[in-house]
C-alpha cells in the first residue's frame, strides 16, 4: 500500500504557517526582552519562555530564538556589573567627600582650640597683673585720674545740657519765624488783591 500523497499547495500552506508561526514566536521573544531588560527583571530561559507564550524547546531549538535570550542575558549581565561599578563609585564619592568635609571641620576645630588657648593665656596674664600689688604711686595715678574722668563728665554733661537748650530755643525761633513769614504771605497776597 503506497502512502496517500499530499498536495504541494498544502505543503506550501503549512510551511507558511510554520514559518510565520516561528516569526512571531521571535517577535514576541524581542518584545519581552526589551520589557525585561527596561524592567531590570532577570531574565532567564524559562521566565522568557512564559513572558513569551513560546516553549522552552523553542529556545533552544531556534538559533536565533536562543542567541536573542543568550545577548540579552549577557547584556543584562553588563548593566549588572555596570550599576554595581556606578553604585561603588557613588558610595566612594559619598565617603571622599566625608572624609574632605571632615578633615576641614578638623582644621576648623584646631584653629579654634588655638584661638582659645591663646585668648586663655592672655587672660590668665591679665588675672596675674591684676593679683600684683600696687605701688602706692600708682594707686594716686589712679585716684587722680578717676577725678580728673569724673570732672570731665560733669562738663561734658554741662555742656550737652547747654546745647540741648540752646537747640530746643533755635527750633522755637525757626518754628515763630516760618509762622511770622507765613502771616506776611498771607498780609501781602491780601494786599495784592486789594489792590487789583
Amino acid at each position: 500500500m503506497t502512502a496517500p500523497t499530499v498536495p504541494a499547495a498544502r505543503t506550501a500552506q503549512a510551511l507558511e504557517a510554520r514559518r510565520k508561526k516561528t516569526e512571531n514566536g521571535l517577535a514576541r521573544i524581542k518584545d519581552t526582552l526589551n520589557q525585561m531588560i527596561k524592567a531590570r527583571t532577570p531574565i532567564t530561559m524559562a521566565a522568557v519562555a512564559r513572558a513569551a507564550d513560546v516553549s522552552r524547546t523553542f529556545l533552544y531549538e531556534h538559533a536565533d530564538a536562543r542567541s536573542l535570550v543568550t545577548e540579552a542575558m549577557s547584556q543584562a549581565a553588563g548593566r549588572r556589573v555596570q550599576g554595581r561599578v556606578t553604585e561603588q563609585a557613588e558610595i566612594e564619592a559619598s565617603w571622599r567627600e566625608r572624609a574632605l568635609n571632615t578633615e576641614a571641620a578638623l582644621k576648623t576645630a584646631h584653629a579654634e582650640i588655638l584661638a582659645q588657648r591663646e585668648q586663655i593665656a592672655d587672660l590668665l596674664g591679665q588675672i596675674r597683673d591684676l593679683q600684683t600689688e600696687w605701688s602706692q604711686e600708682d594707686i594716686t595715678r589712679i585716684i587722680t585720674d578717676n577725678g580728673a574722668l569724673k570732672k570731665q563728665v560733669r562738663e561734658l554733661s554741662a555742656q550737652s545740657k547747654s546745647l540741648t537748650s540752646k537747640l530746643t530755643a533755635a527750633r522755637e525761633n525757626v518754628r515763630f519765624a516760618d509762622k511770622r513769614i507765613a502771616d506776611l504771605e498771607v498780609q501781602l497776597t491780601e494786599q495784592n488783591q486789594d489792590a487789583t
